[in-house]
């Protein structure tokens, strides 16, 4: 399921987020849903060898004409942002409570709900060309001289499409018992230094690419993709995609 939400600033003036506000929003979301299912995927999720997923993931955050200066995000009054994930509970949750909130808070900004919309699913084929709502992250963790270094592919690297593949097979494990094997493929459409995105999460700096990129897969897979978000970090506003129509 995919959800958009809608708010609007309280005072009617516009909202001013810091430019690095990945994890603003999800404390936002963690604040949201139920206590037992918030500690269940802060502190485990769901598990497959030695990797854990929490299987949800949100967009970067919308509005008209942005601006961002001095270490701010300047929004218009009113902003939406997309959250998906394969577990309806978690969304339906999350849905309620906002639902029965009169105060929502992202950072200093307090806001109230306008609208929270259910997508329609897509009709998921084994091709499709997709837009990414926020960056995809890819990434190995490399040893040199004893010390850690992560090391970001870009997606004309072909790591790229290998771990983004690795990322969705243990995805798919941590949620069914039964075997899949699939082939996968992803490609821009056109590359362009621009779309390369810095991102500080608190105090982590994460690279990430947005655009236009052509995916080939089954469409279980895609659909998994879709509703968990390609690359790794998913559930820290990374990896989420729209179907183009």
């Amino acid at each position: 399921m995919r959800i958009r939400i809608t708010l609007e600033s309280q005072s009617g003036k516009n909202i001013v987020l810091p430019i690095h506000y990945n994890h603003l929003l999800q404390a936002f979301i963690y604040d949201n849903i139920g206590e037992g299912l918030a500690k269940f995927l802060h502190n485990k999720g769901f598990e497959y060898e030695k990797r854990r997923f929490k299987l949800f993931v949100f967009s970067r955050i919308f509005a008209k004409k942005p601006k961002f200066f001095d270490g701010k995000a300047h929004f218009d009054k009113t902003i939406h942002f997309y959250l998906s994930s394969p577990l309806d509970d978690f969304l339906c949750q999350f849905a309620e409570h906002l639902l029965k909130k009169n105060n929502l808070l992202i950072g200093q900004s307090l806001l109230n709900l306008k609208e929270v919309y259910i997508l329609p699913e897509p009709q998921f084929e084994g091709f499709h060309k997709i837009k990414m709502l926020s960056p995809v992250t890819v990434y190995s963790t490399l040893y040199k001289d004893k010390k850690k270094k992560t090391y970001y592919y870009s997606p004309i690297e072909k790591e790229f499409t290998q771990l983004i593949k690795e990322n969705l097979a243990k995805k798919y494990f941590s949620l069914y018992e039964n075997p899949v094997d699939f082939a996968f493929k992803i490609e821009p459409v056109k590359m362009d230094k621009n779309l390369e995105k810095i991102i500080i999460y608190k105090d982590t700096v994460i690279k990430g690419w947005l655009g236009i990129y052509e995916i080939r897969s089954t469409p279980e897979i895609i659909r998994l993709g879709y509703h968990t978000g390609l690359g790794a970090k998913n559930s820290q506003g990374f990896g989420m995609f729209e179907i183009c129509l």
